[in-house]
């Protein structure tokens, strides 16, 4: 039999199996008049994930016809004879996903383009094989922005189903039940989209299709994991090559000496000293019975995006303990007053093989999840060699570090590929970590920007209000060495415009605290530091807050706030918590590491970039003169971080794959 005929067969026989299904089963849909909702956003463009595809295109003919985009590969023709069979057109072609040859894609949009131009309607799967799975690719997007209609998310669902061992788990619906259709709000894409409001859209999508599925399978009385595809890595992990092994024997001929380094910085406050042997893998805790996801972040910045996750976990799964690791003293004073009572913290070992050893036999994690772009070698090894899952989430990767990476292949290879997947900020930090060894790389957003912001202390915020005595404040929030200067020149024009201006300023690396007052006297300027108990009073200039997790207390007192690491080249620091505490917030051009949230914050005119002293005076001056302007601005800030969201759901979604659940496991109480 030849293949044509072959595919005719079969493409009819899955035609008629879909009617079966659909005369078989009871019918419930939301919205509940489905051909209503249908005609009053036609034409439209309808979308699903490749695996549940098969239900949507029979369902949806009875409320008005739709043309379906459908690939011109083998296995794609059972589908397009199935399609033909129900008396529908097609548009054949797809666009080429991580192939290199051509699959008819541009003539395939030229054609829905014009069927959306004459009011028909046109129907794709948002991922295209080979994958990855559930990866909303940037053609569905394109097509609405080109054309001005929207995107309509939908999902089918059946009680009972079977899922192939394909790469996108093609789901066989099964008579006899339940069968559920849930259809999205649609998605719209403005026809001058930039790349950064493409790719917000590409994830609307996404998140549309997930909520419609989630909702389906929930109508439909059926369980959707069976449905979820499962991680698969492109290629097997890369066997460590000299720069490891040369690596790996340096720190183990080096641990001796880890006590003295130790004690060296505990003399510096940078070490915990009750605390030493944390470092050295011995754990001062127990393991708790049951599943422990270990989550490791280097700071304070880290710890705080991650907290919200463990919550989000914890809620999906209440059996999970979690053990959180960090190497600041600074980090442990914030897990220890932030932490769930049933968590653990401990310090993140030295990197030397027979350190990390010891706390892995310890705590025998079921899952390990590391933040940005934290990959000591030896514990990232270690863990692997285990068969502990291990997960990189809130990625991201400076162009200093992937720079260093790429030049020392022999070391980032190994090493990245043994991570089972990255959760990347955005696509350019995806697309790093794949050119760097990752093998499974998905863009799912700043974990950041759904962390709530640190907290004020209102008792300590009454106190400071009191001090200041209705006197105009500005703060500089965490400002790098060389940037207090700048500060300065700024504060003394402020100073000139405005009778009692008292300038704020919150160092970056609280220890600097002391270095800064010297210098502010140097320049002429009264100081109080704050380290030293001391609050401003009506003569202080600059008042210096050298203290620890007090950020969310100044940002609520000052209406301005600059965002330091800017005006020099640091990167730039997270700007979302001022924001969430209501300051408006001033940068540098310097904002790298966080040019995702910037960017939108400037697009929507929810924060000023300034290049000097004077430039941050005039925009002071200007919008404490300008309180509708200072009101907009705010405005303008929750806008942007409202297109920045969902980085947090989708996060937990991917991490729930790696972490069955096992019913007969319970929790301790």
């Amino acid at each position: 039999m030849d293949k044509g005929k072959f595919h005719r067969i079969a493409g009819r026989s899955v035609g008629r199996y879909i009617n079966l299904v659909l005369r078989t089963s009871r019918l419930c849909s939301e919205p509940t008049d489905l051909g209503a909702y249908l005609r009053r956003h036609s034409p439209f463009i309808l979308t699903t994930w490749h695996g549940q595809f098969l239900m949507v295109p029979r369902i949806v003919l009875s409320a008005l016809p739709v043309r379906y985009m459908v690939a011109k590969h083998g296995d794609a023709e059972i589908f397009a004879q199935a399609l033909s069979y129900f008396g529908l057109d097609l548009i054949r072609g797809a666009g080429a996903g991580r192939r290199r040859k051509d699959r008819g894609g541009a003539q395939a949009l030229r054609s829905a383009l014009k069927c959306l131009g004459e009011s028909v309607s046109v129907g794709m799967t948002a991922d295209t094989a080979p994958g990855p799975a559930r990866r909303a690719g940037e053609g569905v997007v394109m097509l609405a922005r080109l054309s001005g209609r929207p995107i309509l998310p939908i999902a089918a669902a059946t009680t009972r189903y079977r899922a192939l061992n394909t790469w996108s788990r093609m789901t066989v619906n099964m008579p006899f039940g339940r069968l559920a259709i849930v259809c999205g709000d649609p998605i719209w894409v403005d026809r001058d989209a930039d790349a950064a409001s493409i790719e917000v859209a590409r994830q609307a999508v996404e998140d549309g299709i997930n909520a419609v599925m989630r909702r389906a399978y929930r109508l439909a009385g059926a369980d959707p994991r069976g449905a979820t595809p499962v991680p698969q890595a492109s290629e097997y992990a890369v066997a460590p090559g000299l720069g490891l092994k040369v690596y790996s024997t340096l720190t183990r001929m080096a641990q001796p000496a880890a006590p003295f380094l130790l004690g060296l910085r505990e003399r510096r406050g940078r070490e915990d000293g009750a605390r030493r042997n944390e470092r050295m893998g011995q754990p001062s805790r127990p393991r708790p019975p049951g599943r422990l996801v270990w989550i490791h972040a280097a700071s304070v910045g880290e710890i705080n995006a991650v907290l919200p996750l463990a919550d989000a976990l914890r809620e999906e799964r209440p059996e999970l303990f979690f053990l959180f690791t960090s190497g600041t003293v600074t980090s442990a004073g914030l897990a220890a007053r932030r932490l769930n009572v049933d968590d653990i913290h401990q310090y993140v070992p030295l990197d030397s093989p027979q350190f990390v050893r010891g706390f892995l036999e310890h705590w025998r994690p079921d899952l390990a999840v590391f933040t940005e772009s934290e990959a000591w070698p030896n514990l990232v090894i270690e863990t692997a060699s285990r068969r502990i899952p291990l997960a990189l989430v809130n990625g991201r990767m400076s162009n200093r570090s992937f720079s260093r990476w790429k030049r020392f292949k022999s070391l980032s290879r190994p090493l990245f590929s043994r991570f089972d997947v990255v959760l990347a900020q955005n696509e350019k930090f995806a697309r790093r970590f794949a050119q760097i060894g990752a093998r499974r790389t998905l863009t799912v957003g700043n974990l950041k920007i759904d962390a709530p912001p640190p907290p004020a202390d209102g008792a300590e915020l009454g106190r400071l209000k009191r001090a200041m005595a209705e006197r105009p404040v500005f703060l500089a929030a965490s400002t790098h060495e060389g940037e207090e200067r700048a500060i300065a020149a700024a504060h003394r024009r402020l100073a000139q415009e405005r009778a009692g201006f008292c300038t704020i300023i919150a160092p970056r690396h609280p220890e600097r605290g002391t270095e800064i007052a010297e210098l502010m006297r140097g320049l002429g300027m009264v100081v109080a530091q704050r380290s030293l108990g001391l609050l401003p009073t009506a003569a202080t200039d600059i008042y210096i807050a050298d203290t620890i997790g007090e950020l969310g207390t100044l940002y609520a007192l000052a209406p301005v706030a600059f965002i330091g690491g800017s005006l020099v080249d640091r990167g730039g620091q997270n700007p979302i918590e001022a924001i969430r505490h209501g300051a408006v917030v001033l940068t540098g051009p310097h904002y790298v590491n966080f040019r995702d949230a910037y960017s939108a914050l400037l697009r929507h005119h929810g924060a000023i970039e300034v290049h000097s002293a004077d430039e941050a005076a005039n925009a002071v001056l200007r919008l404490m003169d300008d309180e509708v302007e200072l009101a907009r601005m705010r405005a303008g800030a929750q806008s942007a971080l409202l297109t920045l969201s969902g980085a947090l759901q989708r996060t937990v979604d991917e991490l729930l794959k790696f972490l069955p659940e096992d019913k007969g496991l319970l929790r301790a109480s």
